[in-house]
């Protein structure tokens, strides 16, 4: 790996420096993709294959609680599972890194903490948007047929790629604290119930009224509700309710509070990080 030897003393040289080592790291990450191919393609297509259950498997059951084309109100749900599941693989990899030595060999380069998070970011988020693509063609192939304006598409994939950048430092922060495989997937187990409490699949009011609004108030809930709003995806899960009103805002606001909470979190973890 190529760093630079040490940080310039002008503010252009130091964000070029930055800009540089952030790519050097992008690119170690780039690598991996080539060298485990199998991988990553089952990362991309496992949203398909759950797509394939509820929509060919489940779909007639579901499709009568949604009162409408439960393809219509369930891709949003899957698109933004698809960027909810980055989660993991992020903090898969940091934990790999921060339990086999990695992390601490960064740290002891002359490179920035910065690079070596920035670079990360940039690694995941363009492997979520290849996954986001790849779950809205498979919806295409099986007949969603969105019926929007660019602008509101534009909006749809903003606030979905929103939410994968605040899972991403959620990912960071878990992944640097427990660097243990056991301690990950005791936490990838609690994905799964965040991820069935939520609007994501199956219209709130067919729960439970207290555990319906529990579901509507989700993170996940908001960013499914504000896509579906967005490309045309059915009536609202839950009817009429301060949660379905105000989804775009929530959709924006979790994200924005969970980078707040969580970027200097992760900051401060991996300055103090210790094996």
């Amino acid at each position: 790996m190529t760093t630079s030897t040490s940080a310039p003393d002008r503010p252009t040289d130091r964000f070029r420096w930055l800009l540089a080592d952030t790519w050097t790291i992008a690119l170690r990450d780039f690598t991996h993709w080539r060298n485990r191919p199998g991988i990553m393609a089952f990362g991309w297509l496992f949203p398909v294959l759950m797509m394939t259950v509820f929509i060919a498997l489940l779909g007639g059951v579901f499709g009568m609680a949604t009162g409408g084309s439960y393809l219509d109100f369930v891709m949003p749900g899957i698109l933004t599972m698809t960027m909810f599941f980055g989660l993991e693989g992020t903090m898969t990899a940091i934990s790999a890194d921060a339990s086999k030595g990695v992390t601490d060999r960064f740290r002891s380069l002359p490179i920035g903490g910065l690079a070596v998070v920035a670079g990360r970011c940039v690694a995941d988020m363009v492997n979520s948007a290849i996954g986001l693509a790849v779950t809205a063609l498979a919806g295409l192939a099986f007949g969603w047929r969105p019926d929007v304006s660019p602008p509101a598409t534009v909006a749809a994939v903003g606030i979905l790629l929103l939410l994968r950048f605040a899972m991403l430092w959620v990912g960071i922060f878990v992944g640097l604290r427990v660097k243990s495989q056991e301690g990950i997937t005791a936490v990838q187990v609690l994905v799964w119930p965040l991820l069935f409490l939520s609007s994501v699949f199956i219209d709130t009011a067919t729960m439970p009224r207290w555990l319906g609004t529990i579901a509507e108030a989700s993170p996940l809930s908001a960013a499914a509700t504000a896509v579906r709003q967005l490309l045309g995806g059915g009536a609202s899960p839950g009817g009429e309710t301060w949660f379905t009103d105000h989804a775009s805002l929530l959709a924006v606001a979790y994200p924005a509070l969970l980078i707040v909470v969580f970027l200097p979190l992760s900051a401060l973890c991996y300055r103090h990080l210790r094996r």
